[in-house]
């Protein structure tokens, strides 16, 4: 029987555990390591800060009955083993790498800012926007989608605060008739814009930006997203950015027994270049790596990836959303959706996402774009959801 450990449990992270345990059975021994004993679902962080949702969840009620789940943090992975921050060590025939991203930090003056990136941060943002005083003024840095929906959720959670979405555009990749939809959407939410700014540092008591400086009681940040290290520091080949590098099938380039999936995985750019930091990726790469894993068990020559993309969903506080087509290599299509019907979809969305890491055999995906060479073994594709985050 095949030991495998995943390292890390988020969207990627279970997905690949589920699927190695359901469709390897005997085969494989799947062990889970990560920090907390639950599950975060990234999507909705936003809406935890605010105070509304319930984003966690216990891993014991969503993993698969024969994976293990040991709470701890991978320190190093060694050639064959991995060392947890509480001295032990756990031994592996084959690991999948699956550890997600965080919140970049590299802004001057980042310790006065609160975050949504991961579960600490929204508890912070939390706890803070419960303390401020009607007309407290809440400014919010980034203008993709994680911006957006959060200044957004916050703007209808509090519509006593004043709350602005700071940064040079707004949704950047949408067209600009969706540009100009979401921020008039935003406007109607109460949400001052102020485009067309560049932010150099953040104080105490406000930021700084390329046109002077602006107050701020309570400074989120929504911008770019790094990931850990821990590949940088086991000696494994990585990006410039940190992300662990693999073949076209997912297969770490110089360790043929680590397999990778997720936001902190960089394949290559014939098949990987379309593939954003979400959950909309991550999740068939997370199936796509417990199928690699199991060809590798087998000796077999596992397949190339083939993940297309199918849109952006955006929540604009409770009422309303925006939902943009793309094409399978995420180049906006000319329709989209908004209003009541869009909230609603992305909640299914939403939803969608813990349903299919429940039934993980059954789980399909959007096959790439017709430039990436798409195996004849792949899984026979279904129309996925959109990631609603970033």
């Amino acid at each position: 029987m095949a030991r495998v450990v995943v390292v890390g449990a988020g969207y990627a992270g279970v997905m690949a555990a589920n699927r190695l345990a359901a469709v390897g059975r005997s085969k494989v021994r799947v062990t889970v390591v990560n920090p907390r004993p639950e599950f975060v679902e990234r999507v909705r962080l936003h809406e935890h800060a605010a105070g509304e949702s319930h984003a966690v969840r216990p891993l014991s009620g969503l993993l698969h009955r024969d994976v293990r789940l040991r709470t701890a943090t991978v320190d190093v992975i060694e050639k064959r083993s991995v060392r947890l921050d509480d001295g032990d060590a756990v031994a592996f025939d084959y690991l999948l790498y699956a550890v997600g991203s965080t919140s970049a930090r590299g802004l001057a003056g980042s310790e006065n800012v609160w975050s949504v990136a991961d579960l600490d941060g929204a508890d912070a943002l939390r706890t803070r926007l419960r303390q401020l005083p009607p007309g407290a003024r809440v400014v919010v840095i980034g203008g993709g989608l994680t911006g957006i929906e959060s200044a957004a959720e916050i703007a209808y959670r509090y519509p006593s605060l004043e709350v602005s979405l700071v940064s040079r555009t707004v949704a950047a990749r949408l067209p600009e008739s969706s540009r100009a939809s979401i921020e008039g959407r935003l406007a109607n939410a109460g949400v001052v814009l102020r485009t067309g700014l560049r932010v150099t540092g953040v104080r105490p008591d406000g930021i700084e930006t390329d046109a002077g400086p602006l107050p701020s009681d309570c400074t989120v940040w929504a911008g770019s997203f790094d990931v850990p290290d821990l590949a940088l520091r086991s000696g494994l080949p990585v990006t410039s950015d940190g992300r662990l590098r693999t073949d076209d099938a997912l297969v770490c380039v110089h360790h043929r027994r680590i397999v990778g999936a997720g936001d902190a995985v960089a394949p290559p750019g014939h098949v990987g270049a379309h593939l954003r930091m979400s959950c909309q990726a991550a999740m068939p790469m997370g199936a796509h790596g417990a199928d690699t894993v199991l060809a590798l068990i087998r000796g077999e020559r596992p397949a190339p990836i083939s993940i297309g993309m199918a849109g952006q969903a955006i929540s604009l506080g409770r009422r309303d959303g925006f939902i943009q087509a793309t094409h399978r290599d995420d180049t906006p299509r000319a329709s989209a959706l908004s209003g009541r019907v869009a909230a609603l979809l992305k909640e299914r969305v939403c939803r969608y996402t813990v349903t299919a890491m429940r039934f993980p055999r059954a789980y399909r995906w959007l096959p790439g774009p017709p430039s990436t060479p798409t195996p004849t073994s792949a899984p026979k594709a279904t129309q996925p959801q959109p990631h609603p985050q970033r």
